[in-house]
């Protein structure tokens, strides 16, 4: 039997049911939010159910985005969530997946760690997954820990990490441990009502694994009625107070607002008997105002290759959100895969927009319709910012446009480029392995004066988080500084190039890092945030409304 040491802390798991992407990771966040609004330190793990170690080689079609962590974790997109909503850093001990646990006790299998005995699902796996959620409590020591369990009650993959909650609460306490369910009551407008079946049979379903839930979150495009949050409470044995609905919500910022009104953060303190405090969610109502109540339009183009996801782009799109909301601009995304800019049609795509943003990725497919972004913004003085790929496109773009390196390339695009204005580090170039192996997480950059950078940031020394393997090659610094290139953001040695900018320009910054992974809804990333007042100023400069530096 694994041995567990009762701690101080309470731990609360989330299952869904009746469908995927019923919104488990804004729920957990949510609670987060409303947690922490009270003084509760709270930290956030995520359960995913699938074979990989990590979500870094799959394709952003497959999974969306890949959040990094500070110390260098490739993990699931809703580890964003967490942070965003908590203003908490997670690690790498908050993103577990089935893969990982498998080769952790594989490799202790190996080491003849189990004394010649039988390897199984129970109790090896199991107590492998318990022993996840109790290093995230011991790592931090938070009066909380949440626990998202990904995939959907049901499932085959999701069993042993259902089977190591149920056992948990057995382990550390019933007082110690909650179980929320969310689920789907969905309106059939043919019988003109809303029904409650999928939930039951969810509930019965986990039920039969031998779990309880004892909070019922139920997703829905209207309230629920006072009757059917009955007969739910009849039919899944749930008190009809923890019965909570979670309506459909223009913005995912507004869901902590309409939980805490529908009472769930004080039914789960009361069920983990923990002490009711007052929240202040002053800051966050402000921000909520400022999202319906915007003084100013913005239009910027994502110009990437996995649009038809917005998924993949999600934390850039909550920066520019973020730094929107801030300057009280309503943003408007215009959508543009880069493949579409490869015939040489970047005005019909691009005119008009307030902005460019030209993000990650991995890959030649689309890059050339990247490049012919960026010159567009460059030649007609369009405010523009590069993330990581955006800004080796940048580079490469003013190396053929205004260099005169014709053929300049990144080596990642074409190994045999007379001119890899983009290449490989010296001790990258035996890597073979793709998963885990690039510039991964935070790092210094020194960022130099009288540069916009600095204006931005206002410190000589940034921290970054980074997810890439190739980098500016120095054999071509001086010529990018002679031709009119500022480099304004390095590393402490000076090696390693981070930001690039052009001065004669109202905002053109490229950076090597992800700056999104930063942003947070209460402080948004200055290099978006700056990016955004740019943006608005230029489109309201022939009008008499204020700009957002106006604005208090």
């Amino acid at each position: 039997m694994l041995e567990i040491q009762i701690t101080m802390t309470k731990f609360i798991f989330v299952t869904g049911g009746v469908v995927s992407s019923i919104g488990k990771g804004i729920v957990a966040a949510s609670l987060g939010r409303l947690l922490k609004s009270r003084e509760y330190s709270v930290s956030i793990l995520k359960l995913d159910p699938y074979i990989n170690i990590d979500p870094g080689t799959m394709s952003p079609f497959q999974h969306g985005e890949v959040f990094v962590t500070q110390d260098g974790a490739e993990t699931d997109l809703d580890l964003g969530h967490y942070e965003r909503f908590t203003d908490t850093s997670m690690s790498r001990l908050n993103c577990v997946t089935t893969g990982s646990i498998y080769q952790a006790v594989i490799n202790k299998e190996r080491r003849g760690d189990y004394n010649g005995g039988t390897v199984q699902v129970i109790p090896h796996i199991t107590n492998e997954i318990k022993d996840r959620i109790l290093r995230v409590a011991k790592s931090t020591n938070p009066s909380v820990v949440i626990t998202e369990i990904g995939g959907t009650v049901g499932d085959i993959e999701s069993l042993p990490f259902l089977e190591a909650i149920r056992q948990f609460r057995k382990e550390v306490g019933r007082q110690n441990v909650l179980y929320m369910h969310v689920t789907l009551v969905p309106w059939i407008a043919s019988a003109g009502e809303m029904k409650t079946k999928p939930t039951q049979h969810s509930v019965k379903e986990l039920r039969s694994i031998g779990i309880q839930p004892d909070i019922l979150v139920c997703r829905s495009d209207r309230p629920l009625p006072k009757g059917l949050k009955q007969k739910l409470s009849g039919f899944c044995d749930v008190p009809e107070e923890c019965v909570i609905t979670s309506q459909d919500a223009k913005s995912i910022y507004e869901v902590p607002l309409n939980l805490e009104r529908e009472g769930m953060a004080e039914q789960v303190l009361n069920l983990l008997q923990m002490e009711q405090r007052k929240p202040d969610l002053t800051q966050w109502q402000t921000l909520v105002q400022r999202l319906h109540s915007p003084k100013h339009e913005v239009e910027i183009a994502i110009v990437g290759k996995y649009v038809q996801l917005s998924d993949a782009y999600l934390s850039v799109v909550e920066a520019l959100n973020h730094a929107a909301i801030s300057t009280y601009g309503k943003l408007r995304l215009r959508w543009i895969n880069s493949e579409d800019l490869e015939t040489g049609l970047a005005e019909t795509y691009l005119k008009g927009v307030d902005g460019v943003v030209v993000p990650g990725g991995f890959g030649v497919r689309g890059v050339d319709g990247k490049i012919a972004a960026i010159k567009y913004a460059r030649d007609r003085q369009i405010p523009f910012l590069g993330l990581c790929l955006g800004m080796q496109c940048s580079v490469i773009e003013w190396a053929r446009h205004v260099g005169g390196l014709t053929g300049a390339n990144s080596a990642e695009f074409d190994p045999y480029t007379t001119d890899p204005v983009i290449n490989l580090l010296p001790e990258q170039q035996e890597v073979v392995d793709l998963g885990g192996t690039m510039r991964l997480g935070l790092y210094p950059c020194r960022v130099l004066p009288d540069t916009l950078a600095f204006k931005l940031y206002q410190e000589d020394v940034i921290y970054e988080r980074h997810r890439h393997r190739y980098e500016f090659n120095n054999a071509y610094r001086d010529l990018l500084l002679k031709s009119g290139y500022v480099i304004s953001g390095t590393s402490p040695d000076g090696r390693l190039v981070e930001i690039v900018e052009l001065t004669k320009h109202p905002f053109f910054l490229a950076c090597q890092f992800h700056p999104e992974f930063q942003s947070r809804p209460s402080s948004p990333h200055p290099l978006f945030k700056g990016f955004i007042q740019t943006a608005i100023a230029l489109s309201n400069s022939t009008s008499d409304t204020p700009t957002p530096l106006e604005v208090s």
